[in-house]
């Protein structure tokens, strides 16, 4: 029985790899947007001013820091986001068209724990809209291209999830100044429902 659970297994994964071998790969796409009670400049502080801090209003990210030199946000700036104290389970993302008076930049995504990334069309492009002076909406695109494509299908909606967490916790900390951390996100994401 289990000689044919491997052998099938085996076979539906040279299935998928022949299927999508010379297609070109594609990136698993995605938005989020969250209105928050804020004006534009407060939310940018946090999201594009304070980009080596993301730690402060990310679930996710038990602590985060510069790397490489850099000393602030801005054109070039590179952070390491780390999921676990030891810094095993990380991202490595870096700062590019950075654009501090329209509220947006990309973090292109270098490496993402677990994830086998390709070589490029991974990013996040950050944007704060304007609404009125007292409200702001955050928008998150992201576009994440793995190799093989097949795991980028499968983890989108996780991807997603995470993300829509994140909107979440920005706007906690934002509006509050309290640090958005895995231990008090739960009873934080009850508020804001």
């Amino acid at each position: 029985m289990k000689t044919i659970l491997k052998t099938t297994l085996a076979v539906l994964i040279a299935s998928m790899a022949f299927i999508s071998f010379g297609k070109e790969k594609k990136a698993q796409t995605f938005t989020v947007t969250r209105t928050i009670k804020a004006p534009a400049q407060k939310v940018w502080a946090v999201v594009g001013e304070d980009f080596g801090a993301i730690a402060n209003s990310h679930p996710k990210i038990a602590s985060s820091n510069y790397i490489n030199g850099t000393l602030k946000s801005g054109e070039g700036a590179e952070r390491v986001c780390n999921f676990d104290e030891e810094g095993s389970k990380y991202v490595h993302e870096k700062q590019i068209h950075y654009d501090p008076q329209n509220y947006t930049f990309t973090a292109q995504i270098f490496h993402a724990y677990k994830l086998p990334l390709g070589p490029e069309n991974n990013f996040a492009v950050y944007t704060v809209v304007p609404i009125d002076e007292n409200t702001s909406k955050l928008v998150l695109d992201l576009s994440i291209a793995t190799d093989p494509a097949i795991m980028g299908k499968l983890f989108k909606g996780r991807f997603k999830r995470t993300i829509e967490d994140y909107a979440i916790a920005v706007e906690h900390h934002v509006l509050t100044g309290e640090n958005v951390n895995s231990e008090n996100f739960k009873h934080i994401k009850k508020q804001y429902k």
